[in-house]
């Protein structure tokens, strides 16, 4: 397993995976599947985009910019996908880890997570394990696919 930047040939599948997460409906606040031009558009906008490769094979992504801009701009934000048959394997794990490198590399200060999904038991586990402070709990602020709404929390590490 190697994490790496992204390249143009790795960009249908990230697509795919990008687009299971949406489509679960459980952890990523987009409604709205990516296609290849939106999808090459919105990987090459960001400050760094890392895939998790074996053998060939694009397993999971990242994705990494500023959480806002000017005087908030030292505070960066990720996203991760792993794809579902590739769940439990770690890779996550080493996605989380590439990131945290990558952002103190970008000059970030902190890298902070708006809205980790409350029941989402696994990313939070692995945020916490890895340092990752909770800041609080916003009641009911992710809508879930079937409708419900859940609790989102924010978390963040010092880089």
């Amino acid at each position: 397993m190697v994490i790496r930047e992204y390249g143009p040939s790795d960009v249908d599948a990230m697509i795919g995976i990008w687009n299971e997460v949406v489509e679960e409906g459980i952890a990523f606040p987009q409604e709205e599947c990516l296609d290849t031009a939106g999808g090459t558009l919105f990987f090459a906008s960001q400050s760094y985009t890392g895939v998790a490769e074996n053998d060939g094979e694009i397993l999971g992504l990242y994705i990494l910019h500023p959480n806002n801009i000017g005087r908030c701009g030292h505070i960066g934000n990720a996203s991760f996908a792993v794809a579902s048959k590739a769940r439990g394997l770690h890779i996550g794990e080493k996605l989380v880890l590439d990131c945290l490198e990558k952002a103190g590399n970008a000059g970030f200060k902190l890298l902070q997570f708006n809205a980790v999904v409350a029941t989402n038991i696994h990313a939070r586990h692995l945020y916490e394990r890895l340092g990752f402070r909770q800041l609080g709990t916003v009641p009911g602020g992710f809508r879930m696919k079937d409708g419900r709404y859940e609790n989102i929390c924010l978390y963040y590490h010092e880089l």
